[in-house]
């Protein structure tokens, strides 16, 4: 997966790029076909002290791309929560594509069924 990592007021230190690479490999083994992931992390002085971090990540996947954002007085907490909220964009949208498959079997079955094989 490609990675596309900005910053904006934050100062870009090794545990920070390491905290973001560990959540999008979890990412990645989540969801596989994944092309690309493009992160920006922001420091705003002039929001309130508890929004003041935000992180935002949009992963390229097939089909529509997975984004989230979040803003915490914590950049690692932002960088935490906003990865979970993709985290679960990802098993919606799997959930989704395994209940059409059998969703599709289920209609094969029935019209065997109904044709007398």
């Amino acid at each position: 997966m490609k990675l596309i990592l900005s910053t904006h007021n934050v100062t870009l230190t090794k545990a920070i790029e390491d905290h973001v690479l560990d959540k999008l490999d979890k990412l990645d083994h989540l969801d596989r076909w994944a092309v690309d992931a493009r992160v920006t992390l922001e420091h705003d002085h002039k929001r309130l002290p508890e929004k003041q971090f935000s992180c935002s990540i949009r992963l390229g996947v097939r089909g529509p791309d997975l984004f989230a954002i979040h803003a915490d007085e914590d950049l690692y907490t932002a960088i935490d929560k906003v990865a979970k909220k993709i985290e679960q964009q990802i098993r919606k949208r799997h959930s989704k594509r395994k209940a059409r498959k059998h969703k599709q079997a289920a209609r094969g079955k029935q019209r065997l069924k109904d044709n007398g094989l």
